[in-house]
């Protein structure tokens, strides 16, 4: 079998290692046990996990050490202008606290780099937020703005661009803008991630190019990713878990007068503990593998040229503008109180 990982993610907290810990007393066991720590807390309507990676969490999770602040509305949508403030205040207060070790100086510059390719919609991030940065009426002048463009394009590698300027200029600090990759369709275009750790340009697509962090470049690097795009074999994972839970919520309920009572059409809640074993007689045995065991079934069934089909909700260039002009308004709030 060819060994492509389906499943793959940007977003720590949908690694293996942090979905699986869920309870309390679970977090505190992978705190003492990996050296991982994590939080989740809610404000508003945004729903926040902070994980911390030490340097024994680094080996054992195989995310770099670190800090990763992730940042969810779930009911998101494009109309939605509260839930874009809120998301947008809490990346800014996250984005301070990040950052309050750092002593500036009146000299000191950031370098901002918006990484991706400008002609796939979804990958164009980083472009579209140099974009709005260069047509602000007021630019900071501590900010150094920069979209590389990608070594499909170039021919160089991203990292060694970066890293050229960065010795030029030998900025204070390095923010990084670029789309990711998520394992959860639900969570496209909802989502924020906030991390010190630098970045791999590609890695959210399998095309991994060199490294953008402080131990390659001796600078502070912060990265800001957003979701843009699934894997398609995850869609239909998806939609078969959420098919086969929602029939088995219904034989559970039918016999309930809850369910005959209802006025409208009546939608079961398949997000509780259902037994699986009620829809057996209509799917066979595999109904009731555990979730990572049709994962697997997936894996060896769409392992040749599916693997290579990535999604995007096909609003992507608003979501994508949208969240360009979201980051650069949180960076100009940001440089005010520097």
């Amino acid at each position: 079998m060819q060994n492509f990982n389906w499943q793959r993610t940007d977003l720590i907290d949908e690694s293996e290692e942090v979905v699986v810990h869920q309870t309390r007393e679970q977090k505190e066991k992978l705190e003492q046990s990996n050296g991982v720590q994590i939080e989740d807390r809610n404000a508003g309507r945004v729903k926040i996990t902070d994980v911390l990676v030490d340097g024994k969490g680094e080996k054992q999770i195989g995310k770099k050490e670190g800090q990763y602040i992730t940042l969810s509305v779930p009911t998101l949508t494009l109309e939605d202008q509260d839930g874009f403030a809120q998301l947008e205040q809490e990346l800014l207060l996250n984005f301070k606290k990040m950052h309050e070790s750092l002593s500036w100086q009146e000299d000191d510059k950031i370098l901002i780099v918006g990484l991706g390719n400008r002609t796939i919609t979804p990958d164009a991030i980083g472009p579209y937020l140099i974009d709005h940065l260069h047509s602000l009426d007021v630019i900071d002048e501590k900010f150094v703005m920069y979209a590389p463009g990608v070594t499909g394009q170039t021919g160089y590698e991203t990292g060694e661009f970066v890293a050229a300027i960065a010795e030029r200029l030998q900025p204070k600090l390095i923010i990084v803008v670029d789309a990711l990759a998520t394992r959860a369709s639900n969570r496209l275009c909802k989502t924020i991630q906030l991390t010190n750790t630098g970045i791999h340009p590609g890695s959210g697509v399998g095309n991994q190019r060199q490294e953008i962090s402080y131990e390659m470049l001796g600078i502070p690097v912060t990265a800001i990713g957003v979701p843009t795009v699934v894997d398609a074999p995850v869609l239909i994972a998806d939609a078969v878990e959420t098919m086969l839970r929602s029939i088995a919520a219904r034989v559970s309920e039918r016999s309930k007068p809850s369910s005959k009572l209802s006025l409208s059409s009546w939608q079961p809640d398949i997000n509780k503990e259902l037994d699986m074993s009620l829809v057996q007689p209509i799917f066979g045995e595999w109904a009731t593998w555990t979730k990572e065991e049709r994962q697997q079934l997936f894996e060896e069934t769409f392992a040749g040229s599916h693997t290579q089909l990535m999604v995007t909700p096909k609003e992507a260039d608003y979501w994508i503008d949208r969240y360009a002009k979201l980051v650069a308004s949180m960076l100009m709030n940001w440089a005010d109180d520097l």
